[in-house]
């Protein structure tokens, strides 16, 4: 197989919980620890803007109340995504793909984007995101694309299939490998207690990579380490030293 292109420590949401998830501060902030790669959520809004938000709802992480979706982004902008983790952060915006894409280009650091549908929505957020990613990268080391949901990963396939694809799994179901395929993935993601040595013999026999999350263990990440893994996405980005990054 080539070689993988991405660094093997990754930043799950911009910095872990060491700043409000998914927003421009979590991403800066792990670059200040030397991550020079990161995974993040990305769903639409009314009007189809992707931007980056985890939960279909907006009160965790913004104290509003409803769904995400059902907001056009000249509302859900004004936000604040950042009192919630800590009044160092009061005022932190919900950014847009663009800004997050700005950010690593300028940067030169990698992107994992999960495509986090609304329920529902997972064909059209696939296609959007997909356009999208395809058009802020465009000339530059694309981003992953990854989801949970066989629906949006089958519309970024369609829509573009140059961007590289990755199945994420939270368990093994009987048909997972064959869905990984049939999407043309080049990886898996999935949840870090799944991989053994079975599993990965049947990842490197159908030449997919393998990476896991949340892996914020050193154990855990030596384990998966020894197995083959290319990439661990993690919570502990003060605490894991991303030496070796591509």
């Amino acid at each position: 197989m080539p070689p993988w292109p991405y660094p093997f420590w990754i930043a799950h949401r911009g910095a872990g919980k060491l700043a409000p998830e998914n927003t421009l501060a979590a991403f800066k902030l792990g670059a200040s620890h030397g991550y020079r790669a990161f995974e993040c959520d990305v769903k639409l809004s009314r009007d189809g803007v992707p931007f980056l938000l985890h939960d279909a709802d907006l009160e965790r992480t913004t104290g509003q109340h409803g769904i995400a979706s059902e907001h056009p982004w000249d509302e859900l902008r004004t936000l604040d995504a950042g009192s919630w983790h800590s009044p160092a952060y009061a005022g932190e915006p919900l950014p847009t793909l663009e800004t997050i894409a700005r950010f690593c280009v300028q940067g030169d650091h990698r992107l994992n984007i999960e495509i986090k549908p609304t329920p529902g929505d997972e064909s059209n957020t696939g296609k959007e995101v997909a356009l999208a990613a395809a058009r802020l990268w465009a000339g530059q080391s694309p981003p992953l694309l990854s989801s949970f949901q066989v629906a949006a990963l089958a519309a970024a396939q369609q829509t573009a299939p140059e961007l590289p694809r990755a199945l994420l799994l939270d368990k093994l179901e009987s048909s997972w490998l064959q869905t990984a395929l049939n999407l043309q993935c080049v990886a898996v993601v999935a949840r870090h207690t799944l991989f053994d040595e079975t599993v990965m013999r049947e990842l490197q026999a159908a030449g997919l990579r393998a990476l896991a999350y949340t892996v914020n263990d050193p154990d855990a990440a030596e384990r998966l380490t020894a197995l083959g893994l290319v990439g661990l996405i993690t919570d502990a980005v003060d605490r894991f030293v991303p030496e070796g990054n591509a």
